[in-house]
C-alpha cells in the first residue's frame, strides 16, 4: 500500500482537531511502528523456521469451540501471526506508511491502544458473525494484523481525506479506497467466500477505527467531565475534612487535648501530617 500527499491539500486544516498535514511518500518511522514491524518480521521468522504450529494452535484466534474463544489472549496475539510472505508483506507496507502518520498525531501510548483495539474489534466480530451462522460452516483460525491495518485506514480516511492511497497498483483517493474495500469485504462475507473470516476482521477493524476518531470531541468532554468531577469531590472532603478539624481544635483550646476519642486524635494527626506534606512540597 503506497501513499502521497496531493500537493493542494498542505493548506488545509483537519475537522478532526489539529491534525498535521502531511507529507508520507516515504515516512519517518516511529518508535512504536518500529517495534510492532520488528515484533510482526520476528515473529513471522519464527514461523518459517519450523514454530508455526506451536504458534498457530497456542495463538492463533479460533471462532469455536467456546473454551478457545474464551482464551482472550488470542484476541492480540493472532495480529501478530501471518500466513505467507504476501500477507505479512501488505499489512507491513500498511503499518509503515499509515502508522506514523497517526503515532506523530495521537503519540505513541495512544496510537499502540488504538492499533491493538482495532485488531481486537476484527478479531471478536469473527466469531459473533460464526455463531450467528452468517459466516463458516467451518471454524477456521485467524491471523494477521489486517484488522489493525485497516483500522488505520478508516481514521486516516477520515482525519486526512486528502491522502492518495495505490489500490492494488491504482491511485485512489484513500475514501474511496475504504469503501471500495468495505463493499468487497461485504460482498465475500454475506456470499460465504473463502476469506469471509478474514473479510470480517477487515469490517470489524475499520469500524473501530472510524468509531475511534468519530468519538474523540465525545470522549475529552467526559474526560473533562469526570475529572471536574474528581476535582470537585476532592474540594467538598477537604472542606469537611477541615471543618472536622476546626471542631476538634476548638474542642482542644476549651477541654483539653485529653478530651479526644481516638476517632477525633487519628482525625487530627493525619491532618498534622498532610500539612507537613504540603509544607515539604
Amino acid at each position: 500500500m503506497g501513499l502521497y500527499d496531493r500537493d493542494y491539500s498542505r493548506e488545509r486544516n483537519s475537522l478532526f482537531g489539529n491534525a498535521p498535514q502531511m507529507r508520507i511518500a516515504m515516512p519517518s518511522i516511529t518508535p512504536v511502528v518500529k517495534w510492532l514491524l520488528i515484533i510482526n518480521i520476528a515473529v513471522y521468522f519464527m514461523q518459517i523456521m519450523g514454530g508455526e504450529g506451536f504458534l498457530m494452535s497456542g495463538f492463533s484466534l479460533y471462532p469455536a469451540p467456546l473454551p478457545l474463544v474464551l482464551q482472550a489472549w488470542r484476541l492480540v496475539t493472532y495480529q501478530f501471526l501471518h500466513g505467507n510472505l504476501w500477507h505479512i508483506l501488505f499489512n507491513m507496507m500498511g503499518l509503515f506508511f499509515l502508522g506514523p502518520t497517526l503515532e506523530r498525531h495521537w503519540g505513541g501510548k495512544k496510537f499502540l491502544g488504538f492499533y491493538l483495539t482495532c485488531g481486537i474489534a476484527g478479531g471478536l466480530l469473527y466469531p459473533i458473525l460464526f455463531w450467528l451462522k452468517i459466516i463458516g460452516p467451518y471454524p477456521l483460525p485467524l491471523i494477521g494484523a489486517s484488522g489493525a491495518i485497516l483500522g488505520m485506514l478508516a481514521a486516516c480516511a477520515i482525519l486526512f481525506p486528502h491522502f492518495v492511497v495505490f489500490f492494488i497498483i491504482f491511485p485512489v483517493p484513500i475514501r474511496t479506497a475504504s469503501v471500495i474495500i468495505i463493499f468487497m469485504a461485504t460482498i465475500i462475507i454475506l456470499s460465504r467466500g473463502a476469506n469471509a473470516g478474514g473479510e470480517a476482521a477487515h469490517l470489524g477493524g475499520m469500524a473501530a477505527g472510524a468509531i475511534y476518531v468519530f468519538s474523540q470531541s465525545w470522549r475529552t468532554r467526559m474526560k473533562l467531565k469526570f475529572a471536574a468531577k474528581r476535582t470537585e469531590t476532592k474540594r467538598i472532603a477537604q472542606q469537611k475534612l477541615q471543618s472536622e478539624v476546626d471542631r476538634i481544635l476548638d474542642k482542644v483550646h476549651h477541654t483539653g487535648i485529653h478530651s479526644l476519642n481516638s476517632r477525633e486524635k487519628k482525625i487530627l494527626k493525619q491532618a498534622t501530617k498532610t500539612e507537613q506534606m504540603r509544607g515539604k512540597l
